[in-house]
């Protein structure tokens, strides 16, 4: 009942965290960037989900934790991808409108695309997926706290700043606390699974990274916008994709669904943080 409750409550709290660092004048900037951010945003809604499907024909996972990775692939970029563009010396005002505009989109794209996914993963195992009782959850979880965060920012006035911090911290130890839990909570399966799951994760990763750096730079942009878009690839909202696994399975606690976007919470720190200054000594120029 706690986790039940706590999840969803500490994931509406990670998305008004991040609605509370932003400004009406982040959405704006798909009018004057509208290249980089739609290269951004094509990529994170469709790219991503793509290659985890083409890594789940090659590399054999249980259908159960297959599912679990298009969960996760279906997910925006993580709270924290602004913090790792800017270690990488990407474009932070990109990755702010990207996370921001990725993140109002899942809540149409994610429950068609999980309803997808069941149906071609789980096949006849499949629960009965309410693509519509998602959607209503998501937005009640994702789009109604960013929007509350956005407001509370522009009323705090003078105090935003060090809000924004207090919140952020916040924020971030819940973030902790919930990837924690679902690994606690699935630790025999992680036991049993983690040579088969581990490298799936972690080429994802590896790909993602290098795929968002890669188009960037063939499409023109800048050094620092493809690390941008990279990282927002490489970097998941691992809350939203255990959440999600959590209103699919509709059982008491953190499901198997939720096991590869728990482990891929702490590999995409482990994987992204020095493949940033990869990239960055490779691809920062220009």
């Amino acid at each position: 009942m706690l986790l039940e409750v706590g999840l969803p409550l500490s994931l509406a709290f990670i998305m008004f965290s991040l609605g509370f660092g932003l400004t009406f004048a982040d959405f704006g900037r798909v009018l004057t960037m509208p290249r980089a951010v739609l290269t951004g945003v094509v990529l994170q809604v469709a790219a991503i989900p793509a290659v985890a499907y083409l890594l789940l024909q090659v590399m054999s996972l249980p259908p159960a934790l297959a599912f679990g990775v298009m969960i996760l692939s279906f997910c925006p970029g993580g709270v924290t991808s602004n913090i790792l563009t800017k270690l990488g010396g990407g474009s932070v005002a990109l990755s702010i409108t990207l996370t921001a505009v990725v993140s109002l989109l899942s809540v149409l794209t994610v429950p068609f695309l999980v309803g997808w996914a069941g149906q071609t993963f789980l096949k006849e195992t499949a629960p009965e997926i309410d693509v519509m009782s998602i959607g209503l959850a998501m937005f009640a979880i994702t789009a109604v706290p960013v929007l509350l965060g956005l407001l509370g920012r522009r009323f705090t006035g003078a105090k935003a700043d060090a809000a924004e911090r207090f919140i952020s911290r916040a924020a971030m130890v819940l973030f902790v606390l919930i990837v924690a839990a679902a690994i606690a909570t699935n630790w025999a399966l992680i036991v049993e699974n983690i040579t088969v799951l581990g490298p799936v994760l972690i080429a994802l990763n590896v790909v993602l990274l290098i795929l968002g750096v890669a188009v960037a730079r063939l499409l023109g942009l800048s050094g620092a916008e493809g690390i941008c878009i990279s990282v927002e690839m490489g970097v998941q909202n691992a809350t939203l994709g255990i959440t999600v696994a959590g209103l699919v399975a509709q059982v008491a606690g953190i499901p198997e669904y939720a096991l590869p976007s728990a482990l891929y919470g702490i590999t995409m720190y482990l994987v992204t943080i020095p493949g940033l200054f990869v990239l960055r000594a490779l691809f920062s120029k220009g």
